[in-house]
């Protein structure tokens, strides 16, 4: 990423990659077919397409579409130049997809893109203004939450084998670094304190709800160890596998 801001003109030729920074793609003239984290949308005059840190996305144009782009630096960036506006702006890039324009934001859109965008001090604070608008009129709304019951399949699919959290993280179409920072957040766990309270919870049901040896639930859930396992179920239930059988439901 060299630039803050840039005119790019996008061809018939299908683009697709991913990149560490956040990027928002405004459209100027024509129509962009757009694609973030598999949601598709067209990017048109006055609307934009957000793509958060590190998600795959595509796009092309038949007929040829020109854009301004927002290559948003870091996350210092963004609280240096948001202020009390950055919370908003976090969350207005955390969220893939299209959002519409309202009649002024389009307007500084098209000054901008006339303007000498090279310039850092043009660049800098046109960019913050805009974030700043967008983050005030779509940061505030709640961020959309996380595929859950995919997950929790997904755990249960895989409870025998290792997990890791960028599994996961595909699943929710993000990296592995924000699902951690969005999945605290949303469930007060961390995803590997989450992946070890589900496969424990799924352990003590088949105790009290199966005949199969404690060694046999044990690796069912991911434990090569039955004295690990064992140790798992205390600090979990604060019983042994044995009292949970005991306890049939």
């Amino acid at each position: 990423m060299s630039t803050l801001l840039s005119l790019r003109h996008y061809s018939h030729d299908l683009l697709s990659h991913s990149h560490a920074h956040a990027q928002l793609v405004f459209g100027l003239s024509g129509l962009l077919d757009f694609e973030v984290a598999g949601r598709g949308s067209q990017v048109v005059r006055q609307t934009l397409a957000v793509v958060p840190p590190d998600t795959r996305h595509a796009c092309g144009s038949r007929h040829g579409s020109q854009c301004l782009v927002l290559d948003i630096p870091s996350e210092s960036w963004l609280q240096q130049r948001l202020g009390a506006h950055a919370d908003a702006g976090r969350r207005l890039i955390d969220n893939p997809g299209a959002l519409p324009l309202n009649p002024a934001q389009s307007q500084l859109v098209g000054w901008l893109a006339a303007s000498p965008i090279g310039d850092p001090v043009i660049a800098e604070q046109g960019a913050a203004l805009l974030l700043a608008s967008l983050a005030s009129e779509h940061g505030s709304l709640p961020p959309s939450q996380l595929p859950l019951a995919a997950i929790d399949a997904h755990i249960d699919r895989h409870a025998a084998h290792p997990l890791q959290v960028v599994d996961l993280a595909r699943l929710a179409g993000l990296s592995a670094a924000r699902f951690h920072v969005r999945f605290l957040d949303e469930t007060g766990q961390t995803p590997m304190e989450y992946v070890r309270s589900r496969r424990l919870n799924l352990a003590r049901h088949l105790l009290q709800h199966s005949q199969l040896a404690v060694g046999e639930i044990a690796a069912r859930v991911g434990y090569n160890s039955q004295s690990a396992f064992t140790a798992a179920l205390s600090r979990q239930f604060g019983s042994t596998p044995r009292a949970l059988r005991q306890c049939r439901e």
